[in-house]
Parts: C-alpha cells; sequence; structure tokens
C-alpha cells in the first residue's frame, strides 16, 4: 500500500483536474473519470488494482447514502411518494425481470436464477451520475425530486433482488415463504433500526457537551455505525441509512447548532466529493482485471461485448416502458385516490425519467461481491461474464446516456410543466413574507427596546427595506439575544410555513435557513 502511495496521490490530483475540466466542458464527471480510469490502466506499469466489495459497500456507500438523505427534501419525498416508490421497486423489479428472461434465454448456461443475479446487479440507477448531469440542465423540481427520492431506494430494493438470486443458485431451490419472511425484515427491520439508532445520536448530539468539531465526527461515524448493525441484523444496511439521514435531517434545527450546521455542510461536500470521484475512476482502472478473468473463462471478447451491449439496450427499453406505464396507472389511480399531481405528464417526462438510468458504484459493488466459489466447493457459475456484462453496462449507459441526457432536456423544455413559481420569484415571495414576520415579530414582543434603542431601530429599517443583511456591529452586546430570539423565531416560521405551503420548494426554505445560520454565527464574533 505505501509503495503505491504516490501512484494514488496522484489519482488524487488527475481527478480534480477532470472534475474541473467536466465543470468546464459541461460534461458529467462520472463519464470522464470512466474514461481517465479505462486510459490510465493501459499505460504499461500502473499498478494492478484489485477492487474489494467490502471497500465499496462499508467504506464508499454508507456515507455517500447517508449525504444524499440529508439534501432530499422529505416534503417532496412524500408528495410524490407513489412514483418514487413505483420506480424504486417496481421499475428495478421488471427491470431485473426483463434482464434475467433476456439472459436466461439469449447467453448458453445461463439459468433464471444467474439471470436474477444479473438483473439485481444492474437494475439500479446511479443517483451521482444523474446528479451529476442534471447539474449543467434547468428541469423541473418534480422530475429532480422524484430522481433523488428513486435514489434512495433503489439501491435497496435491487440488492434484496440481489441477495435472493444468489441464495436461489447457491441451493438451487427457492422458498417462497421463508423469502417473504426474510424479505419483510430486511425492509422493515433495516428501517426500524436505523430510526432507532438515528433517534439516539439524535439524543447524543442534543444532550452530550458537543462543540461543532465533535458534532462532525459523530455525523461521519453514524452512517457507518448504522450500516454495520442493519447487516450485522441481516436487514437491509442501505435502508437503515436512508432512514437514519432522513430523520435526522428533518431535524437538524433541533438538535444542532447554526456553527455545526454550517461546518458540517461543507465538511460533508468535500468529503463526499472526493469518494464520488475515487468511486469513478476504480471503475475504469479495474477493467484489466476484469477482461483477465473473461479470458480464464474462456469466452471471446466480442461475443461478450455482444452480450453487455444486449443486456444495455434491454434495461433502457423497460425503463422507458416501465415510465409510460407508471404514468398510466397514475393516470387511472387518480380517479379514485387523490395523487400529489392530476395534471397530464404528457410523453415528455416520463421519457425524460427513464433516460436518466446510467449505472454505477452500487452495480459493481454487488458484481464484485460474487464470491469465487460456491459453499460446496464448485466455482460460482458465469461470474466472470456477469462481472464483464455489469462493466459494459455501465460504461455504456454512462456515454450513451449520460452524454445525450443534457441534450434531451434541452430540446424538451421540461421548465415548468410542473413548477407553481420560478425559483427566483419563489425566493423573493418568501423573503418578503419572512421579512413582515420579522418586522410584526420585533414590533409585538420588542416594542419598548425598540423606541429607546437606536441600533434596534436600524434593524426595523434594514428589515422593512428587505436587505440581504444588517450592520451586526451596530447591536450592543446586551440587545444581542432580542436579534437572537428573532432568528429563532424565524427558524420557526419557516418550519411552519414548509409544513403548511406543500407547493413550496423545499430547497428555498434550506436557502433561507442558512443565510439564518450564518446570521447567527456572524454576531458570535461581534
Amino acid at each position: 500500500m505505501l509503495d503505491n502511495f504516490p501512484f494514488y496521490l496522484g489519482l488524487l490530483i488527475i481527478i480534480l483536474l477532470l472534475i474541473m475540466l467536466a465543470n468546464k466542458i459541461k460534461v458529467a464527471y462520472p463519464v470522464l473519470l470512466v474514461l481517465a480510469g479505462l486510459v490510465i490502466s493501459f499505460i504499461p506499469g500502473v499498478p494492478t488494482i484489485n477492487i474489494e466489495p467490502e471497500l465499496i459497500f462499508f467504506i464508499f456507500l454508507p456515507p455517500l447514502l447517508y449525504e444524499a438523505a440529508w439534501t432530499v427534501s422529505w416534503k417532496e419525498m412524500w408528495r410524490w411518494r407513489r412514483i418514487i416508490t413505483s420506480f424504486a421497486f417496481v421499475v428495478v423489479f421488471v427491470s431485473a425481470l426483463s434482464v434475467a428472461l433476456v439472459a436466461n434465454y439469449l447467453i448458453p448456461g445461463f439459468s433464471l436464477a444467474l439471470g436474477f443475479v444479473l438483473g439485481g446487479i444492474v437494475s439500479p440507477p446511479d443517483a451521482v451520475s444523474a446528479g451529476a448531469i442534471l447539474k449543467f440542465v434547468k428541469v423541473p423540481k418534480t422530475i429532480s425530486s422524484i430522481l433523488e427520492g428513486e435514489s434512495l431506494l433503489n439501491d435497496a430494493s435491487s440488492l434484496i433482488i440481489f441477495r435472493f438470486a444468489m441464495i436461489a443458485v447457491a441451493t438451487e431451490q427457492f422458498i417462497f415463504y421463508k423469502a417473504a419472511m426474510s424479505f419483510s425484515w430486511m425492509i422493515f427491520g433495516g428501517v426500524a433500526i436505523g430510526l432507532l439508532i438515528g433517534w439516539l445520536f439524535m439524543k447524543a448530539h442534543k444532550y452530550l457537551p458537543t462543540d461543532a468539531n465533535a458534532d462532525i465526527v459523530l455525523s461521519l461515524l453514524t452512517p457507518y455505525i448504522i450500516y454495520l448493525a442493519a447487516e450485522e441484523a441481516h436487514s437491509s444496511g442501505v435502508l437503515a441509512v436512508v432512514s437514519c439521514g432522513l430523520l435526522l435531517s428533518n431535524n437538524r434545527h433541533r438538535f444542532l447548532s447554526s456553527k455545526s450546521r454550517l461546518q458540517g455542510i461543507n465538511v460533508w461536500e468535500s468529503f463526499c466529493f472526493i469518494l464520488n470521484g475515487l468511486v469513478f475512476m476504480l471503475i475504469g482502472l479495474d477493467l484489466p482485471q476484469i477482461t483477465k478473468g473473461l479470458e480464464e473463462a474462456s469466452i471471446s471478447l466480442p461475443t461478450a461485448i455482444g452480450y453487455g451491449v444486449v443486456i444495455t439496450i434491454v434495461l433502457i427499453i423497460s425503463r422507458i416502458l416501465s415510465s409510460y406505464g407508471a404514468v398510466i396507472v397514475t393516470l387511472i389511480a387518480r380517479n379514485f385516490i387523490t395523487v400529489a399531481d392530476r395534471r397530464h405528464p404528457g410523453y415528455k417526462t416520463p421519457f425524460i425519467l427513464g433516460w436518466t438510468g446510467m449505472r454505477g458504484v452500487v452495480s459493481l459493488a454487488a458484481a464484485l461481491s460474487i464470491p469465487v466459489y460456491l459453499n460446496n466447493g464448485n466455482g460460482f457459475p458465469q461470474r466472470n461474464l456477469i462481472l464483464f456484462i455489469t462493466f459494459i453496462v455501465i460504461l455504456l449507459t454512462l456515454l450513451i446516456q449520460g452524454l445525450t441526457l443534457p441534450y434531451f432536456i434541452r430540446k424538451i423544455k421540461l421548465t415548468d410543466i410542473y413548477d407553481p413559481l420560478p425559483r427566483d420569484e419563489a425566493n423573493h415571495l418568501l423573503r418578503q413574507e419572512l421579512a413582515e414576520f420579522a418586522l410584526h415579530y420585533l414590533k409585538t414582543n420588542y416594542d419598548d427596546q425598540v423606541k429607546d434603542n437606536t441600533s434596534l431601530q436600524h434593524l426595523i429599517q434594514k428589515w422593512e427595506q428587505h436587505s440581504k443583511g444588517i450592520d451586526d456591529e451596530s447591536i450592543e452586546q446586551h440587545h444581542k439575544h432580542i436579534y437572537l430570539d428573532l432568528l429563532n423565531q424565524q427558524r420557526k416560521w419557516l418550519i411552519n410555513k414548509n409544513k403548511a405551503d406543500q407547493t413550496l420548494d423545499e430547497s428555498i426554505i434550506r436557502r433561507q435557513m442558512h443565510y439564518l445560520d450564518i446570521e447567527e454565527e456572524k454576531l458570535r464574533y461581534l
């Protein structure tokens, strides 16, 4: 490890440069990183990279899922819960079933159980890839909310399919009632463990004498502890981490100080930035090991590439058809139940949702976790071919869908199909309402102090002008508690506003919360 340290250090520098280049040319950085990894892997003298599945499942996956759960809006997830769960579970299962049937028919010696192993591996789209692409194009908040919500759950559903298929391959039998019991425990047990440990960590943050540094360290430990606890209990570590992240994110203003929130955002963004960069680079670097295994299995490279291309086409078509199927079901269901939006989405929205099917880290980790040998000592059937097909699927979906998705979004022009107000206008209106609330609160609760203090009068004038900030240096020390109280009341008002107005984009609320945290921190240094 120490001998290759300069190589890994160089990789980090290359990752940073490539991400800068990706931002410059407006290309999703996972595409460039995978291609760069491929190129580097063919350079003579480059150390051989052996990716351990535990490295991705335990080191990379928990913090990436946890950070995603902190950034996603629970309100938006609940609003679009039916379409999100259908994409995260039904569409994933349809994709896995389609792959299983095609692989069983097309590939010699590929049983239906092996088909489901492959289907479980390649069925979940990668959230990081979609997020990196959507950063360069403007899409309705509805689309991004559905994709964010789906990304938190589809990893769990695909890994559950993968585990049951692995059991079927190893034991050559499938007992339905045992599978149903195990499936229920993995879902409900994972969620329960995540909520329980999340509640304990929330109390630890709140009642222990922690500072910002301790809070951040605790937050870094949380996803690993939860994932390990859930996996040891044979439930879903993915669902445990996601449920915990959603719980803590939704209550962050109850147990974390403004300083912990501000510093924590910077730490987590930098941490996940490096993890995402490394994992996509490693995908490309692992190609020589995968092709070597293919040669050992006496499978020609053109044949294996052909299988990978067919499976990729099956995945793309099945997801697009499933997207239109989900819309049809929603249109029928709205006649009997209340749905989030009764308007017809047209043919454009389902296509975009269906085209955002880039595969990534979870698929690679699941493929690598396939054991070389079964419990009876026999080699795992078709392991090397499954690994190679997985790599082809990741590469093709990143290149084909990843590079063309921005073009389709611009061409189709989805903007404002669902969004009730443009984001700038919604943000302006919210700031006006927040300023009016602040003025009313100051005049109602501190009217006597305002009359006798010029600094507080100046504060009122600033809010009346809807300015971006105030002159904190004019606030005397013994009057700072009034402004701190005002900031706390504004946070409560924003939380209530978020709950009351279901059409308001929660990211705008969080932006104002962030502004209030900055205002509070400014007071501490005066």
